[in-house]
């Protein structure tokens, strides 16, 4: 299943913070490619690392790297589904600090799980479950439109946003403990559990309810 965007609403105001997110993490993978190993190993989140009390920095920088084009551009979408309309409803500012502190929320998850790994973690996956957590309490009844793969046959469908994102939450707890690895880093499923109950638990903290309510609702039903 990938998720392209949510049919019940609208925001009401351009979403110049996850675009800029968007774009300062093709920014870092040209890096990346560019620079190769030596970039990734120095920006890269290591558990071990974290728990000696080094490389503290990396708690941010890694959550704007990928592994590879697939990690990037499913990152990517997922963010562009889901981050607009909880950007409308916190604010630019807002919005940011719940993005990074989500982020860095979920690579602390990771480390608390194995402080001890010397696998390097990267990937906005984290942060970017932090906004899916909060757009599971915020907006569970919107309808999402979805591409769906059935082996070779594809079709587009609008699936309720707390199953569609119900879902993915469930087959992140079934991979706990695998890690994904390229290119010398990893993908840890923990980061995504960690940000996802982050965003879920506090979201509310940082939403306006007035913004909320500004919000173009297209889907009769949510009204």
């Amino acid at each position: 299943m990938i998720p392209l965007t949510d049919v019940s609403r609208r925001p009401t105001t351009f979403p110049i913070i996850t675009l800029s997110i968007i774009v300062i993490n093709v920014i870092v993978f040209i890096l990346e490619l560019t620079n190769g190993e030596p970039f990734v190993a120095q920006w890269s989140m290591v558990p071990a690392n974290i728990t000696a009390g080094h490389h503290l920095i990396t708690l941010l920088t890694a959550m704007f790297m990928h592994a590879s084009w697939s990690h990037i551009i499913g990152n990517m979408i997922f963010l562009w589904a889901f981050g607009p309309e909880i950007e409308d409803a916190m604010g630019p500012w807002r919005y940011s600090i719940f993005y990074l502190v989500g982020g860095v929320v979920a690579m602390l998850a990771q480390v608390a799980f194995d402080p001890h790994s010397t696998v390097p973690n990267l990937g906005a996956s984290g942060a970017i479950a932090a906004v899916m957590g909060g757009f599971l309490v915020t907006y569970p009844r919107d309808q999402i439109r979805t591409i769906l793969f059935f082996v070779v046959f594809v079709r587009v469908a609008y699936i309720m946003a707390a199953l569609l994102i119900g879902i993915w939450f469930l087959l992140q707890l079934f991979s706990v403990g695998s890690v994904t690895s390229a290119q010398g880093g990893g993908v840890a499923y923990l980061a995504h559990v960690g940000g996802f109950i982050f965003g879920a638990v506090f979201a509310r903290l940082f939403e306006d309810p007035r913004r909320i309510a500004r919000q173009e609702v297209t889907d009769p039903s949510l009204l």
